[in-house]
């Protein structure tokens, strides 16, 4: 039935779900969107990013295959990151002829590797696909009173799903991976590769993400890509300065996505 109910009957009804949540968080500086700013009829309207731009990549075989999949991974619960999960996948398919192997910290059901994993036929490829995650949720010493405050309190305790590590490893037992489990940093050294050209942080958390970009910045090879999921929202405001920080130290630049992420190519 939900197929044949216009779009724009469905972007207000979210409109309106968005209004009701977050109407006790508006504030007198609070910005209204301008509607006529769209170039026409909304194309993509989820995981907090709106368009009328063309976003047929939705519709494509090959990125059609590649979110199955990551679908898959996650177990039939919600998952409409479909424009970061493009992100993650172009820039995978982008770099995977270089030298070097794929490192994802901050895995969760692996939604994100698995669709990588299938978009850019990783059966082929001479590398391996590192996954380090605690599968235990975010470690509470690890956080900030200021990272709590700001918003990441609510995810304490939705990645803390009992059975997802053996998930993960059931999920994974056919492709070329690695699976290290524990706390970054203290597994950092856990993942051997020597050269890696695909970098994945998204661990919700400012002291592992860093000691992560730290630990591999100078394994990433040349044209190498460094993809940083919580870059660009609200609630993760600590992580980006953490991450500006970083990269002024490094002399480069970030580049921010209206998707939320934040991607870095190593020069």
């Amino acid at each position: 039935m939900k197929k044949y109910i216009p779009i724009f009957i469905k972007v207000h009804a979210r409109r309106w779900q968005w209004f009701l949540k977050n109407y006790g968080r508006l504030g007198k500086d609070t910005q209204i969107i301008n509607h006529s700013h769209f170039g026409g009829p909304i194309t993509y309207d989820m995981d907090s990013l709106a368009t009328s731009n063309n976003s047929d990549f939705v519709r494509d075989p090959r990125f059609v295959r590649a979110f199955a999949a990551a679908l898959d991974a996650k177990r039939g619960v919600n998952f409409d990151l479909k424009w970061r999960t493009y992100v993650v996948c172009w820039l995978a398919d982008h770099v995977k002829t270089l030298e070097g192997d794929f490192v994802e910290c901050g895995v969760d059901t692996g939604a994100f590797s698995r669709a990588v994993i299938e978009y850019t036929d990783f059966r082929k490829l001479n590398k391996t696909f590192y996954l380090m995650d605690t599968w235990e949720g975010l470690v509470p010493g690890l956080v900030t009173e200021e990272e709590l405050k700001a918003g990441v309190d609510k995810y304490m305790k939705i990645y803390n799903v009992k059975d997802m590590y053996d998930w993960v490893q059931k999920s994974f037992k056919d492709y070329n991976v690695k699976i290290i489990k524990g706390m970054i940093p203290d597994t950092l050294s856990q993942c051997t590769a020597d050269k890696i050209c695909y970098l994945s942080i998204d661990m919700n958390c400012v002291a592992p993400e860093i000691a992560a970009a730290e630990y591999f910045w100078d394994k990433i090879v040349p044209g190498g890509v460094v993809i940083l999921d919580d870059y660009g929202f609200p609630d993760h405001i600590a992580q980006k300065k953490a991450f500006d920080e970083f990269a002024s130290r490094k002399n480069i630049s970030i580049l921010s996505l209206p998707t939320g992420q934040g991607i870095i190519f190593k020069k």
